[in-house]
């Protein structure tokens, strides 16, 4: 089952259910994939849906940021449900010590010894960690690792 075949079940789920918060959050995941399907011409890969879902993730994550800091605590609380909402369509994330793997793996398949390196490690390892991962943290455990 697709992912866009998945979310329209789960619509349907949701407008019986009438559960407006979850309804609105699915119809945007399912617009940004059609959006990004017109686009390309064509439907999407599994791949290339990960990349809508974890860009959508990413503008939540960001304005959630934004929100706790202008003290907005109505939105911030609204912007939480969003992403557990968009997280349930997230492949599982990878823990703190697999990313550590990976990252050693990059660094020895790449023989990166500094921080002119960085690019090189963060090429070999963001495939592997697409929509398994934060990419700031990704960031900031390559640049612990070459430090």
């Amino acid at each position: 089952m697709t992912l866009l075949n998945r979310l329209n079940n789960d619509i349907k789920v949701a407008m019986k259910a009438k559960d407006k918060e979850t309804l609105s959050v699915l119809r945007m995941m399912k617009s940004s994939i059609q959006n990004e399907e017109i686009k390309k011409g064509e439907s999407l890969s599994p791949d290339e849906e990960l990349t809508v879902l974890s860009r959508e993730m990413k503008q939540r994550k960001d304005s959630l940021q934004e929100f706790k800091q202008a003290d907005r605590q109505d939105l911030v609380e609204k912007v939480s449900g969003e992403i557990k909402i968009v997280e349930r369509y997230m492949p599982e994330q990878l823990s703190e010590d697999e990313l550590r793997d990976i990252i050693q793996s990059a660094v020895d398949e790449t023989g990166a010894s500094s921080m002119k390196d960085f690019g090189k490690v963060m090429g070999v390892v963001m495939p592997k960690t697409k929509g398994k991962a934060d990419g700031q943290k990704v960031n900031a455990l390559v640049k612990e690792s070459l430090a």
